[in-house]
């Protein structure tokens, strides 16, 4: 949990095809999309570049500057990733429900999000 406390003390955005979003919207992302939607994968693929090319050797930059911006990249990929990886188990383990669990699920969630 400390990566989600430094990502909001450090108002983390990630960049994606329809503009920036925050760590909490990650949740609501597609795993996967094909249609041109924001997702997970698109997000993680970018930051894993972007890791890579901030690791590269450089001749003019600082080595603190080069540093903290791969650190910082590295954050965003290592909550990105963690939030592909809960979805994922998540999924799993839905798929090894039988229908009466899940309608059991689906009614205990429907009560818990009733407001009194």
């Amino acid at each position: 949990m400390e990566m989600f406390a430094f990502a909001t003390r450090k108002k983390f955005r990630f960049d994606t095809c329809k503009g920036q979003v925050t760590v909490e919207d990650l949740w609501d992302l597609p795993l996967t999309a094909t249609n041109g939607r924001p997702n997970l994968d698109d997000i993680a693929k970018e930051l894993y570049k972007k890791m890579k090319d901030e690791n590269e050797m450089s001749f003019v930059k600082p080595t603190s500057q080069v540093n903290k911006e791969f650190n910082i990249i590295k954050a965003k990929f290592d909550i990105v990733k963690h939030i592909i990886d809960v979805k994922l188990a998540e999924a799993e383990a839905l798929a090894s429900k039988s229908k009466e669990e899940l309608l059991a699920m689906l009614a205990e969630s429907e009560s818990e999000g009733d407001i009194e």
